[in-house]
């Protein structure tokens, strides 16, 4: 169970991030979280939307470099050291995060290579692995 990312390489000067997110909210595809990181003249944004093929889409026509990836998004629970429990799960099996950020509340993504691996360690843990449908219909932290 993952969910789609969308990563755009973007020219790092003003205007350049609120050219693609207006161009989302264009295409009615609504933003669920995002990272921005600078790499010096360029960076890479990452997105979670509620329709990653639409907003892939957008980017091409906008001729942005941009891909589509599988990433893990969980809800943990709202108290102090669950992000430090998942992480130990996964690094006590030899998986690193290669990057994560937060979205909504205490919803979080996570880049893993070994995704089937990584969703099989959390399967029995007390945190929730969303899918894509499950962004479809939340707002404000309440899917």
């Amino acid at each position: 169970m993952s969910v789609q990312q969308i990563s755009v390489f973007v020219e790092s000067k003003p205007g350049h991030l609120s050219r693609v997110v207006d161009a989302f909210t264009e295409a009615n595809v609504s933003v669920r979280g995002y990272s921005a990181s600078d790499t010096g003249d360029y960076g890479i944004v990452r997105f979670v939307v509620d329709d990653p093929d639409r907003a892939l889409q957008v980017l091409h026509d906008m001729n942005c470099a941009a891909t589509k990836t599988s990433v893990l998004c969980l809800r943990l629970e709202d108290k102090p050291g669950e992000l430090a429990r998942v992480l130990k799960v996964l690094s006590s099996c030899g998986i690193n995060v290669q990057y994560s950020y937060s979205l909504i509340s205490t919803y979080i993504c996570l880049y893993v290579k070994d995704l089937d691996q990584a969703e099989k360690l959390l399967a029995d843990q007390p945190v929730e692995l969303l899918d894509q449908k499950d962004f479809l219909h939340m707002t404000a932290g309440i899917a």
